[in-house]
């Protein structure tokens, strides 16, 4: 990744893991908590693909293991959100731009069921039975409205952040130099296409002058 996309991607993931921990987790909600870090893991990956995506949803995943309040194994959301990252960044159009809302939303929906699919199967296999306790059916569905309720006002501007980065400065002016050097070095290499190029305005400009004399002479024919 690059320095400004993990520069932003480390600014949003610790901004989102505050707010999930200081505002969501405390509003006691029925069923699940929205998972803003699992929106932003997402937003990143519609802009930046699989890999990125991958790399930020494990980077969150971590960070969200080792901050407190955390009651789960190190690592466990990690793995989640790292699988989770690289699908959604399988979602990505060639171009980086989504021009409908209903793509966004389907993968929201699609990481809020695998999410919370994931963390309790990964949470059967070390022991941890929590998830039978509350419901399955009724986790799947909280955090589906949950953070169906929360992508409109997160994913697009984060989309819209993530795209920001993707003109990065340094790589423009790099190629424009690179640019300028190899038509600096073919101009001093080859000194003499440049008498071939004004040879052959020469030629284009008679060629021109005969065409209009011609037609001049046609229309007196007429």
């Amino acid at each position: 990744m690059r320095l400004n996309r993990t520069l932003l991607a480390i600014v949003l993931v610790v901004v989102a893991l505050v707010v999930q921990v200081s505002v969501l987790a405390r509003l006691q909600l029925p069923g699940a908590v929205p998972d803003l870090l699992l929106l932003v893991v997402v937003g990143l990956a519609l802009v930046y693909g699989p890999v990125s995506g991958c790399l930020v949803g494990f980077g969150a995943g971590l960070l969200a293991d080792l901050a407190p309040p955390a009651d789960h194994a190190a690592g466990r959301y990690a793995l989640v959100l790292c699988v989770i990252g690289y699908l959604a960044g399988l979602a990505r159009p060639d171009n980086g731009r989504l021009t409908s809302a209903l793509g966004p939303m389907a993968v929201v929906v699609g990481a809020a069921v695998g999410s919370t699919l994931l963390y309790a199967g990964v949470g059967a296999l070390v022991g941890d039975t929590a998830a039978r306790h509350v419901g399955m059916v009724s986790l799947l569905t909280t955090a589906v409205i949950y953070d169906l309720l929360l992508a409109p006002f997160t994913v697009p501007l984060i989309m819209a952040l993530a795209r920001r980065t993707e003109n990065d400065p340094v790589t423009e002016s790099s190629g424009g130099a690179n640019d300028v050097a190899s038509g600096w070095l073919s101009a001093s290499g080859t000194g003499l296409s440049i008498g071939g190029q004004r040879g052959g305005l020469r030629v284009k400009a008679a060629r021109n002058r005969a065409a209009r004399a011609g037609r001049i002479k046609g229309v007196k024919r007429l």
